[in-house]
């Protein structure tokens, strides 16, 4: 049997060619691709991230002595200039369309989530990355500081970003938040951050659900109790409404206790029917979409950036979050219950070794056959 390809060549095979292709022609640059074409560039984006150098020119001193290693992936080196112009020329939002590509493929193999209920459940969240005021002025928040926030909306199947917006950091949360489309039926969980009880109507009116924090000082007339069960920490069980505006707002209210932090919180939900125990642990799955921002920060490369337009720090970015994606779509192949972080890392740590892929973090005699679909990477 001839040896297998590198991990990376792997890795990269279960991004769609075809799809890449027609992508491409839809988000093309200012300038005809002559010699360094779209795929060139995603190879080499894709490449910094999973190779660990820092710095545009370290990566193009890395990956050009490789250039046999390339070849199966029908890429090629390329000089520091000419990558550099792309990144900044070359409209990011290709690779932004190529990630929610990438998580509807990923999506379909994913773990369900662990909760009691069908429906889709999200968590929305927002997180910022900060960047040096001299070289990122177009991404001013304070006085002195730089920053992009990443705006991200986390399936909890599989755990996966379904959507990321990207923008400035001093675009507050609320406002991008009314950006998402949401599926008929699910549930949102988010913090207070983004409380507006006009978008509250809007998601109610549409047919999707949402858990959160009730806001310190809410207005609010309680309209009817249930009953409380202290012993699975439910103090309270209401149905309140929120005079907010002319138009009430009706929700669920409850109070739970947590014994491990020894602390109550109280939570505000369009779900009517659930019990109170189901909304409160809806609301404790949110930390999942705050392991997800710090698997990315400490794995992928999006807090230094190897250009510093806009164009560039974004593309990198929606990369890293490909890259993400490729590493969750491993782990539900394998079936494997280590985290995504840890097959980063062991990605990583071995990039153009050939093996199988899923050899790096599984034990051998558990190995699945080869499939023509997943393993046909031969040289």
């Amino acid at each position: 049997m001839k040896s297998l390809t590198t991990v990376f060549a792997q890795l990269i095979h279960f991004v769609p060619k075809e799809i890449f292709n027609a992508l491409a022609k839809i988000h093309h640059g200012p300038r005809a691709e002559r010699v360094f074409t779209r795929w060139d560039q995603f190879v080499h984006l894709l490449y910094i991230q999973l190779s660990g150098v820092k710095t545009l020119r370290g990566s193009i001193d890395n990956i050009a002595p490789s250039k046999h290693l390339l070849y199966p992936l029908r890429a090629k080196p390329v000089a520091r200039s000419t990558f550099a112009d792309a990144n900044k020329s070359r409209p990011y939002t290709f690779f932004e369309a190529l990630a929610h590509t990438m998580y509807e493929r990923c999506v379909r193999m994913a773990f369900h989530h662990s909760m009691p209920f069908k429906y889709k459940l999200f968590s929305l969240d927002a997180s910022t990355v900060g960047l040096n005021f001299n070289n990122f002025a177009w991404a001013k928040f304070r006085s002195t500081k730089s920053g992009i926030k990443l705006h991200t909306l986390l399936d909890h199947d599989g755990e996966i970003p379904k959507k990321v917006i990207v923008t400035e950091a001093c675009h507050h949360e609320c406002k991008v938040a009314k950006k998402f489309n949401f599926p008929k039926g699910s549930i949102i969980v988010f913090d207070k951050g983004f409380i507006d009880y006009e978008w509250f109507r809007q998601l109610i009116a549409k047919g999707v659900h949402f858990v959160t924090r009730l806001k310190y000082g809410a207005d609010y007339i309680i309209m009817e109790h249930y009953p409380a069960d202290p012993e699975q920490g439910i103090l309270k069980d209401q149905l309140i409404q929120i005079n907010s505006t002319k138009n009430p707002l009706y929700v669920r209210h409850i109070r739970y206790y947590d014994k491990e932090r020894n602390r109550e919180y109280d939570f505000i939900s369009s779900l009517l029917t659930e019990p109170a125990k189901v909304i409160s642990n809806i609301y404790k799955e949110r930390w999942k979409v705050e392991t997800f921002f710090r698997y990315i920060k400490q794995n992928l490369k999006i807090k230094s950036f190897i250009g510093t337009s806009k164009n560039a720090v974004l593309s990198q970015v929606y990369v890293a979050l490909i890259a993400y994606l490729l590493a969750a779509w491993q782990k539900f192949l394998s079936t494997t219950k280590r985290s995504c972080g840890s097959i980063l890392r062991m990605i990583q740590n071995n990039i153009f070794k050939k093996c199988r892929i899923d050899e790096l973090w599984m034990p051998k005699e558990k190995l699945k056959l080869l499939t023509s679909e997943q393993y046909t990477l031969f040289s």
